[in-house]
């Protein structure tokens, strides 16, 4: 169900190697015959694996199956409604994950808002321009951002008889981004932190979640999830884990 198609109709409802053998004198050929010495960069080892994607911690999971099943619209349920609850669950629930290893992201372990090996992100200042800021003010500015959204009224009524605004669609993919970007950092800095706790099976459910719910009401964009080739987002291999593994939908 596509959720921008569906907006104009929500609005009017009611709301809601093997080793070699040791070399000797005798291995050896005469010197003459030994070619001249060639100088030779160094091989830069091949990045390891980041430990989200390594067995048994990407299969870690509370739910087994695929989530599309959890984020159907429910019957009788307004479309509004449904992605506004949602919006909250996931916050409140992200926000909750964040506070257990909110001591591990400091300013000096996390100097920026990093989500892959060449990926950081900016925010937007007053002055609209893009700054680096670490990971810990980056969020802080997410989720008082996110918190004042869900405090006005104006943007998600509570109240019998009040309508969504019109704005409402690109407010939740710009919510949608932001959270995505927590993820992504917590994923790529503080994963080992989620295995200490023993909770990468409720962050994973967590975010297969967001995912699973992101795409099926068109509010995540498959380029915020994966980056580009210069700049990739660790999390963007997960997703295509997931898909093989049949948890997540192409």
């Amino acid at each position: 169900m596509s959720f921008f198609n569906t907006l104009g109709r929500s609005m009017t409802r009611a709301q809601r190697p093997k080793r070699t053998p040791t070399p000797t004198s005798a291995t050896f050929p005469p010197a003459e015959a030994l070619p001249s010495p060639v100088v030779t960069t160094p091989r830069t080892p091949p990045p390891s694996k980041p430990l989200y994607l390594c067995s048994p911690f990407v299969e870690a999971a509370l739910v087994k199956g695929n989530f599309k099943t959890i984020v159907m619209l429910p019957k009788y349920v307004d479309i509004m409604e449904w992605v506004a609850v949602n919006i909250f669950d996931f916050y409140n629930n992200l926000n909750e994950f964040y506070g257990v290893i909110a001591e591990c992201c400091t300013q000096q372990n996390c100097r920026t808002m990093s989500a892959g090996p060449t990926l950081d992100y900016t925010w937007i200042n007053q002055d609209r321009k893009n700054v680096h800021l670490p990971a810990p003010t980056y969020i802080d500015y997410v989720m008082t951002w996110l918190q004042n959204l869900l405090d006005d009224e104006n943007c998600f009524p509570t109240k019998s008889g009040q309508q969504f605004p019109q704005s409402f669609p690109s407010t939740v993919k710009h919510i949608y981004r932001q959270l995505l970007r927590v993820f992504a950092h917590i994923y790529h800095a503080h994963y080992t932190h989620i295995l200490h706790l023993r909770s990468e099976p409720h962050f994973n459910s967590l975010f297969a979640h967001f995912l699973a719910f992101g795409r099926e009401y068109e509010l995540l964009e498959i380029k915020d999830v994966k980056g580009s080739s210069s700049a990739p987002v660790g999390i963007g291999q997960l997703w295509e884990r997931w898909k093989e593994m049949g948890i997540l939908e192409g």
